[in-house]
């Protein structure tokens, strides 16, 4: 079986819902602002959670294959020189391995089970 590489997503509640709703979504605003939907490795993924909502709560991490998304997914420098995954087309429902709640610890947020 080939292995997955998985890249997270942090949604709030009601982009969340939005993404149940209608099957697909551009994104946060942040991500229609920038005209692509940000993503982070496992790696990255906490350090995104503190650093863009802080003392948010209701978060939802979703694990996306990064193979169902071809050419749309662009690997770019940002944080720090670090590349990201970014998403040049709306984020689809068929897209996720699964979503689960963020936690949260005593130094902010805390994440799922899974994210790896």
């Amino acid at each position: 079986m080939p292995t997955i590489m998985a890249i997270y997503k942090i949604f709030r509640a009601a982009e969340w819902h939005a993404l149940l709703h209608d099957g697909e979504t551009p994104g946060a605003p942040i991500d229609i602002k920038d005209g692509y939907v940000h993503f982070s490795t496992a790696a990255q993924c906490l350090e995104t959670a503190n650093k863009h909502f802080a003392g948010e709560t209701g978060l939802c991490v979703l694990a996306v294959d990064e193979t169902r998304m071809g050419d749309d997914l662009k690997w770019e420098p940002s944080r720090g020189g670090q590349l990201f995954p970014h998403l040049y087309r709306n984020l689809r429902l068929s897209d996720l391995i699964w979503a689960r709640p963020m936690g949260t610890s005593e130094d902010g947020h805390a994440l799922p089970e899974g994210v790896e």
